[in-house]
């Protein structure tokens, strides 16, 4: 089961997260995400424990405690959905911008004669 834990403190490393987790049982992997410009622990992570029961108990026992003086948030990781993945939100926010149209305007996804610096 895929585990998301959030509030991590910034000093955490994945280490020390994989052995807060291993308390409850196995654990495939430990994961805080980084900021790829300013190489920073963003305060979130993952953690993967193949035993759901285990992990249940990990999740239930860890939500809501104390961590190097940051309460964290744990629950079940949920997955991104399809329509997000597959720009469902660029296609639902269609309107606005040059060229682009939108609701009602007739010229849905079209882009207009012409360029944008003719002056007719």
């Amino acid at each position: 089961m895929d585990i998301f834990v959030g509030s991590l403190p910034f000093k955490l490393k994945e280490d020390q997260l994989k052995e807060l987790f291993a308390a409850y049982g196995e654990v495939t992997s430990a994961t805080i995400i980084i900021d790829k410009i300013t190489r920073q622990n963003k305060g979130f992570g993952f953690v993967e424990m193949p035993n759901h029961q285990e992990a249940k108990k990990a999740i239930d026992a860890l939500n809501g405690s104390e961590v190097l003086g940051r309460t964290i948030v744990v629950n079940k990781a949920e997955g991104k959905s399809d329509d997000t993945r597959k720009g469902g939100f660029r296609k639902a926010n269609n309107g606005g911008g040059p060229n682009k149209g939108g609701p009602g305007k007739g010229n849905f996804g079209r882009k207009r004669a012409g360029n944008d610096y003719d002056s007719d």
